[in-house]
């Protein structure tokens, strides 16, 4: 972290053998490309395999403590830290201590409130106050809607070996999500164009004088030359659907309800833990972080760019 000098610790920071312009390299793209937000990435066979279960149940706990972050980078600082834990002192020689390797000044910044299942008063040995206080250090840094992973993670420690390391390993950690093609990246592009559209029930666009959920995902595709059904509920039953624990994209539409026969909302996924929607009257068209995960109504997502009906 950016106050605790790691390069004189002894705990993690084990760096990779990279020259610096390739890692400066690496950590871009994969700022750029990594897979998932929040809750959302699906651990790969590689996370389950290293990752002890609990720690891994806190990682994907703690990430919606900032929208947009990826559970995957909190584990990945968590393994060149203390290996999720298991460092058998988890003190460094700079003062660090803890699964996330906080000096208690700077924990003390991030440590309120204190998280569900935390110590009171917080302390940095705890892993619920770490975990979570790690989530709010990378947010107040650039991590906040996936804005700026790279500055974020050189904000925790001062080393761009450090943060190519941590990206690397957050990419590993993530069943990679499948890059958006043309017709979703346009109707992401369609969709971000609306911010500040009214919603308006039945609306279809500028002519009703805004749109209502449905009415947005429909134009949205309808720009990218797919064509949609009207109401979210056709739009659901007309597919094709996502596996469960398959990683979204963006241009993915993701629905909710009481049952998947009673669609009852519809919004598009526009990135890590991020989605685009014409929420309800009064509001407007807006992006919002979403952790369906803790959305008892969330009933699933489908992928028009991959199967529509082309005009």
């Amino acid at each position: 972290m950016s106050a605790l000098a790691k390069a004189a610790t002894g705990v993690g920071c084990a760096v990779l053998a990279l020259p610096l312009l390739a890692a400066l390299i690496v950590a871009a793209l994969l700022n750029a490309a990594l897979p998932g937000g929040g809750a959302a990435a699906a651990p790969s066979s590689h996370a389950l395999a290293d990752i002890p279960p609990a720690m891994l149940a806190l990682y994907q706990r703690a990430a919606p403590a900032c929208p947009g972050l990826s559970w995957t980078i909190l584990a990945a600082i968590g393994k060149v830290e203390t290996d999720h834990a298991r460092h058998p002192t988890m003190v460094s020689t700079a003062g660090a201590v803890g699964p996330m390797q906080f000096l208690p000044t700077t924990f003390a910044a991030y440590a309120y409130p204190v998280p569900p299942d935390g110590a009171n008063p917080p302390t940095p040995w705890d892993p619920v106050d770490a975990v979570f206080a790690a989530a709010r250090m990378l947010c107040a840094n650039g991590a906040r809607g996936g804005t700026d992973l790279h500055r974020a993670v050189f904000a925790y420690n001062h080393s761009e070996q450090y943060v190519a390391e941590v990206l690397h390993i957050a990419g590993q950690y993530a069943i990679a999500a499948p890059a958006p093609t043309q017709a979703a990246a346009t109707a992401v592009g369609f969709a971000r164009r609306q911010f500040g559209t009214p919603y308006v029930w039945g609306g279809n666009g500028p002519a009703d004088g805004g749109f209502d959920c449905s009415g947005l995902t429909q134009a949205a595709y309808h720009a990218a030359d797919i064509t949609l059904p009207r109401v979210a509920q056709a739009q659901y039953n007309a597919g094709p659907h996502i596996p469960t624990k398959s990683p979204h994209s963006p241009g993915d539409l993701l629905f909710f309800g009481t049952s998947p026969s009673n669609i009852t909302h519809v919004g598009i996924y526009s990135g890590p833990g991020l989605m685009i929607d014409a929420p309800h009257p009064g509001a407007v068209v807006r992006e919002r972080p979403i952790d369906i995960t803790r959305r008892a109504d969330y009933q699933g997502a489908t992928r028009p760019a991959s199967h529509g009906s082309s005009r």
